[in-house]
């Protein structure tokens, strides 16, 4: 795939999440295997971070809707093919060096996974 059919297919992603079509662990298992844009690596991270907010979200209506609008916003963003803003994806590698996406369904991809959620 090329990087906006990449971009776009996250984008898709993000909107299911949002609009509670497919759970956070469905999206982030649908992601694709690309680990060197920096882009798909920050919206990895912010669904990461929705699904982790979900007790805030569920007692916070304003934060809700504040986190529903930034998946809207990046899915936008990336439903165009092009990059998140520098301070979106900055603001995720401060926590973060790299997604761990899984490579692909069998063992090989796991241990690939694994090996960089390590940092080895």
């Amino acid at each position: 795939m090329t990087v906006i059919e990449n971009r776009k297919k996250v984008a898709e992603l993000l909107r299911k999440v949002r609009l509670h079509v497919i759970p956070v662990r469905e999206a982030l298992l649908k992601f694709p295997d690309v680990t060197d844009d920096e882009s798909i690596t920050a919206c990895y991270h912010a669904l990461v971070h929705y699904e982790a907010d979900e007790d805030l979200r569920n007692s916070d209506e304003l934060y809700r809707d504040e986190q529903d609008d930034y998946l809207e916003f990046i899915s936008y963003i990336m439903d165009k093919g092009e990059d998140l803003p520098d301070n979106i994806i900055k603001n995720y590698e401060k926590y973060y060096k790299s997604a761990n996406i899984p490579h692909s369904k069998d063992i090989k991809g796991f241990f690939e996974s694994f090996f960089r959620f390590l940092n080895v």
